[in-house]
């Protein structure tokens, strides 16, 4: 289920849509997503009453990005930079993009939550959720100046080392791409961005072997990122470098860690699922919500009729499943909404 398909105008198409060549080109009528019937958030405002989640201002030295894409008329743009991993010791691409709001005078003063993005199959050379060709900023742009869901800044790095399937993980012997998701891509963002001081401000979303990693990310460190969205992903690790790792594998299960978080009672998070009906992931993701979800693993289930293993058919249900998880998150306060201190 590893390999996900985008359509063979995009697959084909993919450095160019990285370059931002191709924003036209793709499935533009098959793309465009009805948000028309989600509804609106509810008041986003527990940083300014709970006083529990602080706001980090860029912690330095910002990073050398060039521009890739220009993203609408509202002056956005995502921005891709070569980032070397001080705690995995990978170095790699990643691709940013902040909202129309993050630039705002009321917001100046406000953390923002992040979504960190990871794209199916290889995930490299490129991290396709930057391409025109879904265009996932500008419906971000569109459904969060409409209140449906919150202004997100995309965090969208390279998923692997080359072609080869790491699964999100440390591996023993291999690039240590567990610690470059969870860690040093979310430093990325703090040096960077304005972003806040816990859980509340971040999530994964990805789909396939995207949606494995981030759906593991979230179940192994729940004290650090609180919700996911996994769009047709894999429920268990299967990269042949697992051979001769049988516990660090299990480990890296999340099965085996929503089993674990169970038993703890928590702390609680968030999994929103993506899956098209004709998918070969049907049974084995309704399987794990059936025998892995519950107590402090909570869960909701969007279901594309007709869909099949592509992004094009999850960016149908990414109002909703957007909209579900920020209903769990942070989002920005603007000034004259903020208690004195």
């Amino acid at each position: 289920m590893k390999r996900l398909r985008t359509s063979t105008a995009a697959v084909a198409a993919v450095s160019l849509l990285a370059m931002g060549l191709a924003a036209g080109c793709g499935t533009k009528d098959r793309d465009e997503v009805d948000a028309s019937h989600v509804p609106q958030l509810r008041p986003q405002a527990r940083e300014a009453s709970s006083g529990n989640a602080k706001v980090v201002q860029p912690t330095g030295p910002r990073s050398n990005a060039v521009t890739e894409r220009t993203t609408g008329d509202d002056g956005t743009k995502i921005v891709k930079t070569r980032w070397h991993g001080k705690k995995s010791g990978f170095t790699g691409d990643i691709w940013s993009w902040v909202p129309p709001q993050y630039n705002q005078p009321q917001y100046a003063k406000s953390g923002f939550p992040v979504l960190i993005a990871l794209p199916g199959s290889y995930g490299y050379p490129n991290n396709y959720w930057i391409g025109g060709d879904f265009k996932l900023e500008e419906k971000i742009a569109e459904w969060s100046q409409s209140g449906k869901t919150l202004p997100f800044i995309l965090v969208m790095p390279v998923l692997n080392p080359k072609k080869k399937y790491y699964d999100g993980s440390d591996i023993p012997g291999q690039p240590k791409m567990g610690t470059w998701l969870t860690e040093d891509v979310p430093d990325f963002a703090r040096a960077n961005y304005r972003t806040y001081d816990n859980r509340d401000g971040w999530a994964f979303m990805g789909s396939s072997s995207g949606g494995f990693a981030g759906l593991k990310a979230v179940l192994k460190n729940p004290k650090k990122f609180k919700a996911v969205i996994a769009n047709g992903p894999d429920t268990l690790p299967d990269s042949p470098m697992w051979n001769g790792h049988p516990k660090e594998k299990r480990a890296n299960d999340p099965r085996w860690l929503a089993e674990q978080l169970k038993a703890k009672g928590g702390p609680d998070v968030y999994l929103a699922f993506e899956l098209g009906s004709k998918e070969v992931a049907v049974p084995y993701v309704k399987k794990f919500i059936k025998e892995h979800t519950g107590g402090p693993v909570h869960h909701t289930l969007f279901e594309i009729p007709d869909g099949r293993h592509s992004g094009h058919t999850y960016i149908q249900r990414m109002p909703e499943s957007l909209h579900w998880i920020s209903e769990q998150m942070l989002g920005p306060v603007p000034a004259q909404t903020r208690t004195k201190s």
